[in-house]
């Protein structure tokens, strides 16, 4: 069997990179004065949106990464799921996708490739997304994503810079994906509910959280729970308290941690928001690292409620975007 993920030099959006120095090759590319921009660099938002004649919005994201999970098939379904996800973050349908892949000259296994393919189609159809070719390149390991297109309602789009103190914080998935798939490159060893978690669409959460009202939003991908809450606060000039045991965790987290299994990216989020940090003398590094887990399709974060997720904690009112965990 050919394990994928021992052609990654990372996995999944762990492989990102680090935040801060995204920020720094960035900077000064935001604050484009163009009248139609809604949604650009400036905050660091889930996907870019423009308005467009009719009373619509286009949305605009492309997400990509190196395998995850050594099955094929698997490995395609989670990148659709991902990709799409960041327009569903924006309160938007997905109405195209097509395909972006980097694959090495010296693998060569053409039934693989189809795999990748047929598994994000596969995702891609259930959401109601045709998927209308791509483009793909040799390279040194295996990398498979998908830009996608979307369209939403200008005045409804979920954004990262409009939670206002007071607020729950909802999250609709479990965290651990990033500690269990760096458990699954080590061993091999497969974990179905991680498998289930970053192939389920956020497509739902999405809908209900804009059937409720809600405003703000983002979701929780490489730069973990921690980071993109961090972002989220920054952006809408607010605080949050985190309630640790609220947190929900995926099977098997909390040992896979305990035996080592932490993957760089994780790492590096922590180091990135641990000055705009405070916990409580119960708080471990290790439940820090839970916190900054670099997820790969994760779930929602948003600022309100929503059947099925679970709030936990909420916006303060803050002069500067600290994250406070008890």
């Amino acid at each position: 069997m050919i394990r994928l993920t021992h052609y990654a030099t990372g996995g999944g959006c762990a492989c990102k990179l680090p935040a801060g120095r995204l920020e720094e090759l960035v900077a000064g590319l935001g604050g484009q004065a163009h009248p139609d921009l809604l949604v650009g660099l400036d905050t660091g938002d889930d996907a870019a949106a423009v308005r467009i004649a009719g009373g619509r919005a286009v949305l605009s994201t492309a997400d990509f990464f190196t395998p995850v999970v050594d099955s094929a098939y698997d490995w395609g379904r989670i990148a659709a799921a991902n990709a799409l996800s960041d327009i569903y973050a924006m309160g938007g349908e997905p109405i195209l996708a097509i395909n972006l892949l980097a694959w090495p000259a010296e693998l060569d296994a053409p039934d693989l490739v189809r795999e990748v393919f047929r598994g994000a189609l596969d995702v891609a159809s259930a959401a109601g997304c045709p998927v209308g070719g791509g483009h793909s390149i040799t390279g040194p390991e295996p990398v498979f994503g998908m830009a996608v297109t979307g369209l939403a309602d200008p005045d409804r789009l979920l954004r990262n810079d409009t939670a206002l103190p007071g607020m729950p914080l909802t999250l609709t998935k479990p965290l651990g994906v990033g500690i269990l798939g760096n458990r699954h490159k080590a061993t091999g060893e497969v974990f179905a509910a991680a498998i289930e978690s970053m192939t389920t669409l956020n497509a739902g959460a999405s809908r209900a959280a804009l059937a409720a009202g809600i405003e703000a939003a983002t979701d929780v991908t490489g730069f973990g729970l921690l980071g993109h809450l961090f972002k989220l606060c920054r952006a809408s000039g607010v605080g949050a308290v985190i309630d640790l045991e609220a947190v929900p965790l995926l099977p098997d987290v909390r040992a896979s941690l305990a035996a080592g299994y932490v993957p760089g990216g994780s790492r590096r989020n922590l180091d990135w928001v641990r000055p705009h940090l405070s916990a409580t003398s119960h708080i471990t590094e290790d439940d820090l690292l839970v916190l900054a887990d670099a997820q790969t399709s994760g779930g929602l974060l948003l600022a309100g409620e929503i059947p099925g997720g679970t709030v936990i904690g909420h916006t303060v009112s803050s002069p500067a975007p600290t994250i406070a965990v008890r």
